[in-house]
């Protein structure tokens, strides 16, 4: 049975085993705030290696209907410039900046790819497109082209974008930074912390099913040795980081996917994901460490693990 909890920043999070493999599913809202949690906190509470898959909505940019799969290749940052003048417009910074694209992992990418492939049910016959360009946004509304009563200087923005970057297909709005963070993330400069990051404190009030502890392991692991032994990893522990994004709004043709299409996808989609995630290949020596976690399986009283 998973081990769900729901944390009073609004966070669900449905934790087990799929296949036998441990996994983690986490709803984790929208923006890069929240992914930003997301990635830095699971990132401090696992040693080993870590594997995140963003799956989620987006708007379509390019000629596709709605329902279609979208596995990007990497992403750009679109953030609006809070230097520029948007009350009269008249400014020598643009009101948008966009950043450089930071790449999927590779493996990942394609592995993602593969497995929608695979698991596609015959009844779903809209397309998966790989290989494409990503933008996340800094908001809903003014970085996404999106016009409201407030003069955000936007109207040309979705063109000037697809000027600049022809492979661009999705606009939503947590790619980029998961990507981004797992990039740039190194080892030692967990090493180099000097205090523990504020994770001791239990959630307020928070919904856990079933009703116990979530782990006995009451020390932060250190993230950079392996679950067996507690060695140092050679090579250094990593984070690889894609996403398979559901074209929910075509910004093209206006199209909206409807609620009944929105569950076909969502089903078909998450169990691709999750047959990507356990067939890649990880050593046991660079997973977290099951005992005391809630992977642990316990069975007659006594701990027991199921191999991967």
């Amino acid at each position: 049975m998973p081990f769900t909890l729901t944390s009073e920043r609004g966070f669900t999070t449905i934790t087990g085993r799929y296949k036998g493999v441990p996994v983690s599913i986490i709803s984790i809202g929208m923006g890069y705030p929240n992914a930003d949690f997301f990635v830095r906190e699971v990132r401090e509470c696992l040693n080993g290696d870590m594997v995140v898959v963003r799956l989620g909505s987006c708007g379509g940019l390019i000629d596709v209907p709605v329902g279609s799969v979208v596995v990007p290749k990497a992403s750009i940052a679109v953030t609006r410039n809070y230097d520029f003048d948007f009350v009269t417009g008249k400014s020598d910074e643009p009101p948008y900046r966009t950043s450089k694209p930071v790449l999927a992992d590779s493996i990942v990418h394609d592995a993602l790819v593969k497995s929608l492939k695979h698991t596609r049910p015959p009844t779903i016959t809209t397309p998966i497109v790989d290989h494409t360009l990503n933008a996340s946004a800094d908001s809903f509304y003014s970085s996404q082209g999106r016009q409201t009563s407030f003069p955000d200087h936007n109207a040309d923005l979705i063109d000037r974008l697809m000027s600049k970057h022809k492979d661009l297909a999705t606009f939503e709005m947590e790619t980029f930074h998961i990507l981004h963070l797992a990039s740039c993330w190194r080892p030692e400069a967990h090493e180099a912390t000097k205090d523990a990051p504020p994770l001791s404190r239990d959630a307020t009030a928070p919904s856990i099913y079933p009703a116990h502890p979530p782990s006995t392991q009451s020390d932060i692991p250190d993230v950079t040795t392996s679950a067996i032994g507690h060695q140092p990893l050679r090579p250094p522990p990593r984070i690889r980081a894609a996403a398979a994004q559901m074209v929910f709004a075509s910004r093209t043709s206006q199209d909206f996917i409807s609620p009944q299409e929105v569950a076909t996808i969502e089903a078909w989609t998450g169990r691709a994901v999750l047959e990507a995630l356990v067939g890649l290949a990880i050593e046991p020596d660079r997973l977290h460490e099951e005992k005391g976690s809630v992977w642990e399986i316990k069975s007659d009283g006594r701990d027991e693990t199921m191999p991967r």
